[in-house]
């Protein structure tokens, strides 16, 4: 016998909407749904366009953040979480950042990563109880919701605002008014889903997007890296290291063999073997500078270049 739930929502936003475009699709060969699919997804990008001047405060609400010792916290719920959590650990071996710079809060926990977990994102008393817990005044707290309203993330949002914190949320629901404590609203317009609902596909694209630009844009101005190159991801296999000489030859012109011992003498440093390179500077005055400019590589160059004038 099927259980009446105990509550129903409705939900008022253009994913949750049939989409005109792909009412035929269960009529279509395998080419044609996979084209069709393409098709939608090719909207994706203009409207992560239309949002990038609030993305920017977000970035820099970001950024003001980490520079002053504190976090960026990313707190979502299902597809959404899960996306925060792959971006929050993949900026580890990328950009060499300490781990708890970026912290990610999925509703129902570890678990949930995997599988589902029932009601955990209608819960808003736990998504305040854990950011609560967790914030601290000056942190940055970044939400995601499909929908615009989960519970678990405004929760969260709210609660981290109380404590001191900037917030920002970003939706998939550009009907959604601005939620009580939330700093800047990112409100994405990707319309209805191929499949009604199925908020994985074209909102789900739109904030791996965003979230890909937030976090690449926030190590950009931190100056985690020097024009295009990474310079501060950490090599910890094979391909990695190789990487590294290629990013050294690749910003200085030098020989791999240059580079090869500069990364020596620089004990595998990458930031510090490239000031060496540009600069013609030992290591213990490479990373001296590097200090001064907070690890900011083009800030420590333009000032040896400066200084050398």
């Amino acid at each position: 016998m099927m259980t009446v739930p105990s509550q129903v929502v409705h939900v008022d936003s253009p994913t949750e909407q049939r989409n005109p475009r792909t009412t035929d699709i269960d009529r279509l060969p395998t080419l044609g749904i996979l084209g069709v699919i393409n098709a939608e997804d090719r909207r994706v990008p203009e409207a992560v366009g239309e949002v990038l001047p609030q993305l920017a405060t977000a970035v820099d609400y970001a950024v003001e953040a980490l520079r002053n010792g504190h976090r960026v916290h990313y707190v979502g719920a299902g597809t959404s979480g899960r996306l925060a959590v792959l971006d929050a650990a993949e900026l580890v071996p990328t950009y060499n950042v300490p781990e708890d710079w970026f912290v990610a809060h999925h509703a129902g926990g570890a678990q949930a990563l995997q599988k589902a977990v029932e009601n955990a994102e209608d819960d808003a008393t736990a998504g305040a109880d854990e950011l609560s817990a967790a914030v601290e005044p000056g942190d940055f707290v970044l939400g995601l919701t499909a929908s615009g309203r989960t519970p678990y993330v405004l929760g969260a949002l709210l609660a981290a605002s109380r404590k001191g914190a900037h917030t920002g949320l970003v939706s998939g629901n550009a009907r959604a008014l601005r939620p009580a404590g939330v700093d800047v609203l990112i409100a994405v317009d990707t319309g209805p889903e191929v499949i009604a609902g199925s908020t994985r596909m074209k909102a789900g694209t739109a904030q791996k997007q965003i979230l890909t630009a937030f976090s690449t844009a926030t190590m950009v101005k931190l100056g985690r890296t020097y024009s295009n190159l990474m310079v501060s991801m950490r090599a910890t296999n094979a391909k990695l290291r190789g990487r590294t000489l290629r990013i050294l030859h690749e910003a200085t012109g030098a020989s791999e063999r240059e580079c090869a011992d500069a990364l020596a003498e620089a004990d595998g440093d990458l930031k510090v073997a490239l000031m060496h390179l540009l600069c013609g500077v030992d290591a213990n005055t490479a990373t001296a500078m590097l200090a001064a400019s907070g690890g900011h590589v083009r800030e420590a160059v333009d000032a040896c270049t400066a200084c050398s004038a």
